[in-house]
């Protein structure tokens, strides 16, 4: 079976090294260009492509995915199936419909639920107790396509995007794994989804972190782990931007929505709509990343500030 593998981040990594490992038949790899990064804004390759540099395995990286010459070179390498993992751009039908198996998508949820293209972290934010991995045989739908396998996690209450992304991306790729060789022996259909049941969870923007201190502090909780590594979840404290890493849900104690009701030793408690948010990890503007009581030791800060403006 001639694989073309699709994928970006650092989720499709284990699906793609999964298939390297099992000497499938991985014919190219196609993810994103290669894009500026840190503060020189060096040129840093997608972590899939890291993946196959020096394999001799061909790379692609497209500008744009519906160009002809890239849907020729698709049908010139005339692959069995294409595996998408998190490749970030929508595949137009003439790639869809070429493979003999069609496209299968190593997608992060318990489909219909959150379709999209921020499952991870909107199930964290909305307290889902369970997400999963579904692998799909893709449609020209928004992940609407069928369930060919499906295998559910629980997420803990201390899980943030970041360690629910690694689980996973680990789930996926046994899974991926799995539905191929189901795949080749004639021994996997694909099931229909529930559109009654569908949910979404569209692409996340830097503005959706910013905290709303009159939600409760449960929601704040919730959303601060799920903005988890990005892009981040933050407040303002009197004009100055406070990013905000790791928060506790503390007890019931009343104030203003967004008030700071304590700051020592190890935790700034801040008032919710019915109840108290601890923020005890933070990164002040153009600081490094630190626990609340190492930020105490060089800032002092008062009760009754309020928060978010």
């Amino acid at each position: 079976m001639k694989i073309v593998f699709m994928g970006t981040p650092d989720f499709a990594v284990p699906s793609l090294n999964a298939l390297l490992i099992s000497k499938k038949d991985v014919a190219a790899v196609i993810t994103q260009p290669d894009k500026p990064s840190g503060r020189g804004k060096k040129l840093t390759p997608p972590p899939v492509k890291t993946v196959v540099l020096n394999s001799g395995i061909r790379v692609l990286q497209p500008e744009r995915i519906k160009d002809e010459a890239f849907v020729n070179t698709i049908k010139e390498i005339n692959p069995d199936i294409i595996v998408v993992a998190a490749y970030g751009k929508i595949l137009p039908k003439d790639i869809i419909r070429l493979p003999k198996y069609g496209c299968i998508n190593v997608h992060a949820s318990l489909l219909p639920k959150y379709r999209g293209a921020a499952p991870i972290n909107w199930a964290i934010i909305n307290s889902e107790k369970e997400t999963g991995i579904t692998i799909m045989q893709m449609d020209e739908g928004l992940d609407t396509g069928g369930i060919l396998l499906q295998k559910g996690i629980e997420i803990t209450k201390e899980d943030t995007a970041g360690t629910l992304t690694e689980k996973l991306s680990g789930l996926g790729a046994g899974l991926l794994i799995e539905a191929l060789n189901a795949i080749e022996k004639g021994e996997i259909k694909a099931a229909e989804q529930d559109n009654s049941k569908a949910s979404y969870a569209p692409m996340l923007k830097k503005d959706d972190g910013q905290i709303d201190w009159t939600k409760g502090a449960k929601d704040i909780y919730n959303m601060v782990r799920g903005m988890d590594p990005w892009p981040g979840a933050f407040t303002y404290c009197k004009g100055e931007l406070w990013k905000v890493w790791r928060v506790r849900h503390v007890d019931a104690r009343k104030g203003h929505s967004g008030e700071i009701l304590a700051a020592d030793k190890d935790r700034i408690d801040v008032a919710s709509k019915d109840g108290v948010i601890s923020i005890i990890e933070i990164q002040p503007a153009n600081k490094k990343r630190m626990t609340v009581s190492e930020f105490l030791r060089g800032n002092k800060i008062e009760k009754g500030i309020i928060l978010g403006s």
